[in-house]
C-alpha cells in the first residue's frame, strides 16, 4: 500500500471521527446508555475495578475494559458525560472507516470513498455510532484482524500480522467470549476461501487456546470480585443467558431477515450485488472480486454464528457491515456488465433523491411532533440546498457519483444529528424528572423509594441523572408498600398510583408530576409508617 492511500484513508477516518462527534457535549443520556453512564459513574467515584458495578455492587454481564475507557476521558473533566460516553465508540467507527478505505482504494479510490458512503448511510451504523456500543467496538477489532490477515498476503505487511492475537485479547476484554470467537471466525474464514489450511488450523488452534485462557482469566477476576456466586453469575450471564434464550429469543433467520432495515443501505444492496455475481457465473476472479468474496464469506460467517445463540439483537451483527459495505459498492468498480450498470444507475437514484426524501419524511413528522421539530426550518433549507448540488452534479460526468453520494451521507447525518436525535432526547428524557426529583430530596432528605422501575431496567435511568452515590429502596408490589417506613419519598408511575388499593396511599397528593422515559411519573412524600 502507497503512501498517499494511507494518508487519505487517516485524513477520511479524522473528518468522520468529527462529524460523527459533531453535536455531542452534554446531551441527555437516554436508553441503553444510561447503564454504561452508570458504570463509569461509579467508577470516577469509587476507582477503577475488574468489573463495572451498579449501587456499588459488580455487574456481571461485561468487563470493565470500555468503563474504563470512559474514565479516563472524564477524569480531567470530573464528570462523565455524553462526550466522554460516545467517543470509544466514534474512535471506533472512525477506524472502521479508516480500514474500508485501506481495503479497497489499491483498487479503486471510488470504490473505496464509496464503500464508505455506504457504510456511513447504513441506519444501524449512524445510531450506534453516536452512543455506547460495545458491538461497534467489536465490528472494528474484527474488521482490523480481516485486514491484517488480507495485507498480509496481498499489500506485503507481514510484519504486522502477529497484532491479531493482541486484537483477539482486546475483543475478549471488550465483549467477553464473544468479543474473541467473532474475529477468529471472520479471519478463519478468509484462510478457508483461500485454502490456507496450515494458516487455517494453526490460528484456529491458537486461538482456541487463547481463548480458554480468556475465559480462565475472567472466572478468576470474578471470583475475586465478588466471590463464588458473582463468578456464576458471570457464566450466567455471558455463557449460558445468550445461548439457552433466558435473555430473549428470536427465530434462526432473524439476523437475514431484520437486517434489510436495520442495516439499509448496505446491506440490502450487498445481497442483490452478490445475486449479480452468482447470475454471472463463473469466470476467473480479478483481486477486487477476490475481495468480495472474501467479505462474503466474512460476513455470512458473523450471521450463521450469531444465529445459533437464542439471544439476537440487530447491533451484535454490527461486524458484519463493513463487509456489506464494501460488496454493496463493488458495482462501481467493474467497468461492464448491464446488471452492474443497473445497480449503479439504482444507488445513483438514492443518493440523488435521498435529500428530497428526507424533506418529505421531516414535514410529515413535524405533523406529528409539532412542538419537538417547531424550528427545523433551517434544516429543511439545508437540504434543500444539498438536493440542488446533487442534481446539479448528476449531469456533469467527473462529479456524476462521488458528489451525490456525499450529498446523500450530509443530509442524513445533519438530519439525525440535529433533528432525529433531540427529538428522540425529548420524548425518552428522564433528566428532566429525576433532576426535580433531587431538587425536591435536597430540600427535604429521605430515603428514596423506587416503586416498580426494575433495578437494572428503568432505575438505572434514573440513577443517572444524579450527581451523587445513593442507593435506593426497591420494591415491586404494592404489598411491598405496605412496610416501608417514614419519611421516605416514592417514585411510581401515575398509573401505579392510580392502581393503588390501599386508601391511604391514594390519599397522598403528589409533590412533583412529570414526563420520564416517555411515561407519567409521580413523586411521593411519605412522611409516617404506613401500616398494613
Amino acid at each position: 500500500m502507497n503512501a498517499a492511500i494511507r494518508r487519505q484513508s487517516l485524513g477520511l477516518a479524522l473528518l468522520a471521527l468529527l462529524l460523527f462527534i459533531a453535536g455531542n457535549w452534554h446531551q441527555a443520556i437516554i436508553g441503553f446508555d444510561s447503564r454504561f453512564v452508570v458504570f463509569a459513574q461509579e467508577m470516577l467515584r469509587h476507582g477503577p475495578s475488574f468489573f463495572p458495578t451498579t449501587y456499588g455492587q459488580p455487574y456481571a454481564d461485561y468487563l470493565a475494559t470500555s468503563t474504563l475507557m470512559t474514565w479516563l476521558l472524564s477524569l480531567p473533566l470530573g464528570e462523565v458525560n455524553s462526550f466522554t460516553a460516545w467517543l470509544p465508540t466514534s474512535l471506533a467507527s472512525a477506524l472502521i472507516v479508516m480500514l474500508v478505505y485501506r481495503l479497497t482504494a489499491p483498487y479503486s479510490q471510488r470504490w473505496g470513498l464509496l464503500s464508505v458512503a455506504l457504510l456511513l448511510l447504513s441506519s444501524t451504523f449512524i445510531s450506534e455510532t453516536r452512543a455506547v456500543s460495545l458491538d461497534q467496538m467489536l465490528a472494528a477489532v474484527a474488521l482490523a484482524v480481516f485486514y491484517l490477515g488480507y495485507a498480509h498476503d496481498h499489500f506485503g505487511a507481514a510484519k504486522r500480522l502477529h497484532w491479531v492475537y493482541l486484537l483477539l485479547i482486546v475483543g475478549f476484554a471488550i465483549r467477553g467470549p464473544i468479543g474473541l470467537v467473532i474475529p477468529t471466525g471472520v479471519l478463519c474464514s478468509y484462510f478457508l476461501l483461500n485454502r490456507q489450511w496450515r494458516q487455517l488450523f494453526s490460528f484456529g488452534l491458537l486461538a482456541l487456546a487463547l481463548l480458554g485462557a480468556c475465559v480462565g482469566l475472567l472466572l478468576l477476576l470474578a471470583k475475586l470480585s465478588g466471590g463464588e456466586a458473582f463468578m456464576q453469575d458471570v457464566i450466567r450471564m455471558q455463557f449460558l443467558g445468550r445461548m439457552d434464550g433466558s435473555e430473549g429469543s428470536s427465530g434462526a433467520l432473524y439476523y437475514f431477515t431484520s437486517s434489510l432495515g436495520n442495516y439499509a443501505l448496505a446491506y440490502p444492496l450487498a445481497l442483490l450485488v452478490l445475486l449479480v455475481i452468482a447470475i454471472g457465473g463463473r469466470r476467473a476472479p480479478d483481486p477486487a472480486l477476490q475481495l468480495v468474496l472474501y467479505c462474503a464469506a466474512a460476513g455470512l460467517l458473523v450471521m450463521l454464528g450469531l444465529s445459533i445463540p437464542q439471544a439476537k439483537k440487530a447491533r451484535y451483527v454490527l461486524p458484519m457491515l463493513p463487509m456489506a459495505a464494501i460488496i454493496a459498492a463493488y458495482p462501481f468498480q467493474v467497468a461492464h456488465g448491464r446488471l452492474y450498470g443497473w445497480l449503479r444507475g439504482l444507488m445513483l437514484s438514492l443518493w440523488t433523491v435521498l435529500p428530497a426524501l428526507l424533506i418529505v419524511g421531516l414535514w410529515l413528522a413535524r405533523r406529528r411532533y409539532p412542538e419537538q421539530m417547531a424550528h427545523i426550518g433551517w434544516v429543511l433549507g439545508v437540504l434543500g440546498a444539498l438536493q440542488v448540488l446533487a442534481l446539479v452534479a448528476v449531469f456533469q460526468a467527473r462529479l456524476r457519483t462521488l458528489v451525490p453520494a456525499l450529498t446523500a451521507v450530509l443530509a442524513v447525518w445533519t438530519t439525525y444529528i440535529v433533528v432525529v436525535e433531540p427529538v428522540e432526547r425529548s420524548l425518552y428524557d428522564t433528566r428532566t424528572f429525576s433532576l426535580q426529583v433531587q431538587a425536591q430530596v435536597r430540600q427535604q432528605p429521605a430515603p428514596i423509594v423506587l416503586h416498580a422501575l426494575g433495578k437494572d431496567a428503568k432505575a438505572i435511568k434514573f440513577m443517572v441523572n444524579l450527581d451523587y452515590d445513593r442507593v435506593p429502596v426497591f420494591t415491586q408490589q404494592p404489598a411491598d408498600l405496605a412496610t416501608l417506613q417514614g419519611p421516605a419519598w416514592l417514585v411510581m408511575s401515575q398509573d401505579d398510583f392510580e392502581g393503588l388499593q390501599d386508601p391511604r396511599l391514594r390519599a397522598i397528593t403528589p409533590t412533583l408530576t412529570g414526563t420520564f422515559d416517555k411515561n407519567p411519573y409521580v413523586l411521593l412524600r411519605l412522611d409516617k409508617t404506613i401500616q398494613p
